[in-house]
């Protein structure tokens, strides 16, 4: 993970939910300009450990061992305070790994840093719960019959969610069968869930696929609203599978492994 960005102090590593920017206005000047410039960052297998700590933890029934890997995505931003100017605008307009994006899409507007690193923190703690309970619901199990705990520092945000109820699903379960639900594959991903499994639409896909590709993945599940972003700067030799629910990545991934049709964008 970085610690600066384009000369530009305190980037944020965030599992970001936003529309992505649909058009950009330069305004020429020196002043500070409200954008937020963005790069792939950091990825983490949820079935495995991030600095010394599982990811998931599960107590109350026995667990599988996973084969494979599922690589949650960020992005890399810079701070809500940092200063971006003209020519940080146009250094990531026309970089195919950086993003430039309203400052209002990234952070909410008119709180201070320490208030905005908290709305990110809850909102992570919150996708991890409901991540929780779609898994739960995905296996057909009542929430409180086994306890499981999501950890992940120093990440941002909710679009963790779909990868997170995956993992749950994943060390519970599996592919129903006590196989592997990934194939032995490092299958990365993003998406917002909720507890009925929905999957919501995220920002930073683009990026978030370089991430991924570059930490070794060769499958990405995205939104399917977002289709056309991903394929944008789409990495060679990462295939792209369109999502809308846990249920439908859940099947996808079974059909991927046993060789059956699989969605595409």
């Amino acid at each position: 993970m970085l610690s600066r960005l384009s000369g530009l102090s305190r980037p944020r590593t965030l599992a970001l939910s936003a529309l992505p920017v649909a058009a950009l206005l330069v305004v020429v000047g020196a002043a500070p300009l409200p954008y937020a410039v963005a790069q792939p960052g950091l990825t983490a297998n949820v079935l495995g450990d991030y600095r010394g700590t599982p990811v998931i933890t599960v107590d109350g029934t026995r667990t599988r061992e996973p084969e494979g890997e599922l690589r949650m995505t960020t992005i890399l931003a810079t701070g809500p305070s940092a200063d971006v100017d003209l020519a940080d605008v146009l250094d990531g307009w026309f970089r195919t790994d950086r993003a430039v994006l309203p400052r209002d899409s990234v952070y909410p507007a008119g709180r201070s840093d320490k208030e905005i690193e908290r709305h990110n923190t809850d909102e992570m703690v919150k996708s991890q719960n409901v991540a929780v309970e779609a898994a739960l619901a995905q296996l057909g199990r009542e929430p409180g019959s086994v306890d499981v705990t999501l950890h992940l520092a120093d990440v941002g945000g909710p679009s963790a969610g779909l990868l997170f109820a995956l993992g749950v699903v994943d060390l519970l379960d599996g592919d129903g069968s006590g196989g592997d639900l990934t194939g032995g594959r490092s299958v990365a991903g993003t998406g917002t869930i909720g507890a009925d499994g929905e999957v919501g639409a995220v920002g930073g896909v683009s990026l978030k696929t370089q991430a991924a590709s570059r930490d070794g993945a060769t499958v990405f599940l995205v939104p399917a609203a977002e289709c056309a972003d991903a394929r944008s700067e789409l990495p060679k030799g990462l295939r792209l599978i369109p999502v809308t629910t846990l249920k439908g990545a859940v099947s996808s991934l079974k059909a991927l492994e046993r060789g059956g049709k699989v969605p595409a964008c």
